[in-house]
């Protein structure tokens, strides 16, 4: 994994929860882990992952995801075995 997904795994799972974390570098941390990214309605986005799919709502107008879906993420990698 590269230093820039570290940095992204380090923000994921710190507290507090951050709420500026860019989507496209958390989209870039999945398919660094092997994921399969997929557009779908609108701005929701599919992530085929540890043999399962979860879909994400891309933030807009702003980039950065909101903190909810921050401690979603967090859980879902924790549950795989994926920590920084």
């Amino acid at each position: 994994m590269k230093r820039r997904h570290e940095k992204t795994l380090a923000l994921i799972f710190g507290h507090p929860t951050s709420g500026n974390i860019p989507w496209r570098d958390i989209e870039a941390l999945f398919i660094a882990l092997g994921a399969e990214v997929s557009q779908r309605e609108g701005s929701r986005v599919g992530v085929r992952l540890f043999g399962d799919r979860r879909v994400f709502h891309r933030p807009h107008p702003r980039p950065n995801t909101d903190k909810g879906a921050v401690v979603s993420i967090r859980e879902w990698l924790r549950q795989n075995g994926v920590e920084p």
